[in-house]
Order: structure tokens, then C-alpha cells, then sequence
């Protein structure tokens, strides 16, 4: 059996043509009905389960509110609570007053010693009393205090640990001689979040003293 094709091409290509097109505008609308099943989707889950949870914590937090505002002596405790958090805050700003001892077995000349010292942290002053067999070795224990300096473990260079410092009296006898030094000295060598090398006379290991030696009464 022959066939024979009557449509002429140019009525091919329409129909081709028209076949494409009703496929396009059906992709196309499957593609816009996912569109907009997916908009409903989140805005479904923005308007209605996200407030929701929000109205469910907000009730929440009105609950525990007041659940904690009827407990007894709620205030005493919240109370100790907040100084209980502020003391790892407060030790940190204490000064490390025990390396005072340590610095002064550094600082203070063979020979000399302390009978007397008064510290105040809130001024950052030092008062110094004691003895010693000659007003030479007072005048070293001064220039010593002087010229002492300490770096910070971690950073570069050092700095003049104290100033002001004052032989602000002094007597002698045949025997020996008491004095009295007065100076301030940098609060950062007494911070606890710093690791001092102390270094006196440009020796950072000066020979030290043992304090029974250093600390003794005024006879």
C-alpha cells in the first residue's frame, strides 16, 4: 500500500509549532503550581508554626516568671548569687601582696634590715623602716630601689617598678644607723595576671636574703 503525505511542510511546521507550545505552557504551569505550593509552604510556617512557638516560649517565660516571683526569699537569692558570679572578678583584681616578701629578699642589701613596712594598695606607696650598720649600705638598699625594673612575661622591654623614692630619715650612732624610705611603685607588679621578673641593679637573679634575716625589730 502507498501513502502519500498531503499536508505541505509549511503546515508541518505549524502543527510542530503548536505541539512545542502546548508543551512549554504545560511545564510551565506544573513549574508555577510547585512555585506556589512551596510559597504556601513557608508562609505557612512563618504565620502559623513559627508564632506558634513564639506564643508557646512567650507563655513559657510568663510561667516561670511567675513561678519564680512566688518563691520565698527569691531575692535574698538572687541576691547571693550575683556576689557569688562578682568573686572570681574581685580575686582577679586583688593584688598578689605575697610577693612582697619575695620582691624585698631581692631588693633588700646583705647587712640591712626591715622592722618596719607599710603598704598601701589604693595609693600605690611603700613605707620603709629599719636598720643597718652604716649609712652606706642605707644609700645602696635607696639606688637599688631606684634603678629596679620589671618586664611583663609575653610582652617586650620593662619599666622603672618604682619612683619617688625618698630617704625620708635617718639617724646614726657609733654602731649602726636607722632609716625610714618612702617611694610608689607601679601597681602592675602586684597584678595577678601578671608574671614579673624583677630586675634589680640590671641583675634579674639578685643574691636574696632569707627573711628571718631581712625582718627584724628595731633594738
Amino acid at each position: 500500500m502507498i501513502q502519500f503525505n498531503l499536508l505541505p511542510d509549511v503546515k508541518q511546521e505549524y502543527i510542530k509549532t503548536q505541539r512545542i507550545k502546548r508543551l512549554v505552557i504545560g511545564i510551565s504551569l506544573i513549574a508555577g503550581a510547585a512555585s506556589l505550593f512551596v510559597f504556601l509552604v513557608l508562609l505557612s510556617s512563618v504565620y502559623v508554626v513559627q508564632r506558634k512557638n513564639i506564643n508557646d516560649l512567650t507563655s513559657d517565660i510568663h510561667q516561670d516568671s511567675k513561678t519564680f516571683a512566688d518563691m520565698p526569699n527569691i531575692a535574698d537569692i538572687l541576691t547571693v548569687q550575683t556576689q557569688l558570679n562578682s568573686l572570681s572578678a574581685l580575686n582577679a583584681q586583688k593584688p598578689a601582696a605575697s610577693r612582697l616578701f619575695s620582691y624585698l629578699t631581692k631588693l633588700t642589701p646583705n647587712q640591712a634590715t626591715i622592722s618596719d613596712i607599710k603598704v598601701d594598695y589604693a595609693l600605690n606607696t611603700i613605707a620603709i623602716n629599719g636598720n643597718a650598720p652604716a649609712l652606706d649600705v642605707v644609700n645602696t638598699f635607696v639606688d637599688g630601689l631606684k634603678f629596679t625594673t620589671y618586664s611583663v612575661q609575653g610582652q617586650a622591654g620593662s619599666k622603672d617598678a618604682f619612683s619617688t623614692v625618698v630617704l625620708s630619715g635617718f639617724s646614726r650612732n657609733a654602731k649602726s644607723a636607722t632609716y625610714s624610705i618612702t617611694l610608689s611603685f607601679d601597681p602592675a607588679i602586684f597584678n595577678n595576671a601578671n608574671n614579673i621578673t624583677l630586675t634589680v641593679g640590671g641583675q634579674a637573679q639578685a643574691s636574696a636574703q632569707q627573711p628571718s634575716i631581712i625582718f627584724k625589730k628595731s633594738e
